[in-house]
């Protein structure tokens, strides 16, 4: 495999603009975006084995455990070896998956260059989700206490990987709020600086 560029994971609490955000950076840089939720979705739907595991746990309301989780973002790595570099998506979401993360990339001669969280207030982010939910047809997007509750788990489960990626000098908070245009702008200018 080809020395990846940049290897991101971006980060941001539901409504901060990820999907979209990312969506650009992959364009510019030539990246691969890996959602954990797509990959979850495509395993699933597709009846993998790794995607029926998966199933499995959640059709007893249970966590994915972090084995499988780790298993279905290789395979997909795998599937790209000669990416400039990755944005991963929702993932990692503990600290144990993120040095699972960081033995992968190790494996592929590369690291982790950047955990870039787009920080939005609460409120702009509750106001979005439920302007989201008038179209997207989700319902965990049409219930602001649901929303609220997917915040504050949100930071619950990041704090941890924060600090990691601190200790590393690899953390970066984006203001999330203003034109697609101008985020885009203030994540370029971090990843440029890399």
């Amino acid at each position: 495999m080809k020395r990846p560029c940049k290897n991101i994971v971006l980060f941001g609490p539901p409504g901060a603009g990820k999907g979209t955000q990312a969506t650009f950076l992959k364009e510019k840089y030539e990246l691969i975006h890996i959602s954990t939720g797509d990959v979850f979705r495509f395993n699933i739907k597709n009846q993998t084995d790794l995607g029926n595991q998966a199933k499995a746990y959640m059709d007893k309301g249970l966590l994915v455990p972090d084995s499988i989780t780790i298993n279905m973002l290789a395979a997909e790595v795998e599937k790209h070896p000669h990416a400039k570099g990755f944005i991963f998506d929702g993932f990692p979401r503990t600290q144990d998956q993120a040095k699972a993360l960081d033995a992968l990339l190790q494996s592929k001669k590369t690291t982790v260059h950047a955990m870039i969280a787009l920080e939005v207030a609460d409120d702009i982010l509750v106001e979005r989700l439920l302007e989201r939910g008038k179209t997207s047809g989700r319902p965990d997007d049409a219930n602001e206490a649901v929303i609220r509750n997917r915040i504050k788990i949100y930071y619950q489960e990041t704090d941890v990987l924060k600090a990691y990626y601190q200790s590393q000098n690899k953390y970066f908070g984006v203001d999330g709020v203003g034109t697609i245009l101008s985020i885009t702008e203030r994540l370029c200018d971090v990843i440029d600086a890399l």
